[in-house]
């Protein structure tokens, strides 16, 4: 069988596969699979956003492959720049051909390439509204992902995962899930700083005000926001 009738056969099984998952392990899924088809590629990251977020949101990784995948994608979160960060929010792909010269983002290449990864190449996952997160590959050795045919194949493992992710309509339902926890985290800030309390002490308020009204955390996250404080002060 030729290379090309192989590759043929396996995004059709991939399709089939991930159209059959159901629920978050898809993300889990996706990123083992990757390593199958990306053979350059040692780990592998899927990251998201929340929704309409800007460059100040804290980023989600949504499936590591690994302890040093995961902290990479950790160190751009943190720092705010890298590959993948930059990935979530533009309609561009990005390439780290070695993080030891890398010069784009030199905090963020410094710490990763302490971790052993040389290379990168981040893949922007897009839905209906824009860019909504990225796909990223990561290697041990520099220049994995220089050739153009190798991240050709990348792309298109990225766009059977993408139309996965979204025909299973999980991608919406991690961003829903995000936003939400962003909103009580913000909640949480503006009642500790108001009332001199703890972050626990913050969020067993939002609790129990939640229980009391029978609404939603979220909501009342939300409506604590709206106020700058609790409600009914």
């Amino acid at each position: 069988m030729s290379e090309s009738m192989r590759l043929a056969e396996f995004f059709a099984r991939l399709s089939t596969d991930l159209s059959g998952a159901d629920g978050t392990e898809i993300f889990d899924d996706i990123a083992r699979r990757a390593l199958e088809v990306v053979h350059d590629a040692d780990h592998c990251t899927i990251t998201l956003r929340p929704r309409g977020a800007g460059r100040s949101a804290t980023l989600e990784t949504a499936a590591a492959t690994s302890d040093v995948a995961a902290r990479s994608d950790a160190l751009q979160a943190e720092l705010q720049e890298g590959p993948c960060y930059e990935a979530a929010f533009e309609v561009q792909d990005f390439v780290v051909s070695d993080l030891v010269t890398e010069t784009r983002w030199p905090r963020w290449a410094a710490s990763a390439s302490e971790l052993g990864i040389r290379s990168l190449y981040a893949v922007a996952i897009r839905g209906g509204d824009g860019v909504v997160g990225a796909l990223n590959f990561l290697a041990d050795r520099p220049r994995a992902f220089d050739d153009p045919d190798d991240r050709s194949l990348a792309d298109v493992f990225a766009s059977h995962a993408n139309n996965a992710m979204h025909s299973s309509r999980l991608v919406e339902g991690l961003r829903t899930a995000l936003e939400s926890r962003h909103a009580i985290g913000m909640a949480q800030g503006v009642i500790a700083t108001r009332y001199g309390i703890t972050y626990e002490q913050a969020f067993d308020v939002l609790h129990r005000l939640s229980n009391d009204t029978n609404t939603k955390l979220r909501e009342v996250a939300q409506d604590v926001l709206a106020a700058r404080g609790l409600p009914e002060d």
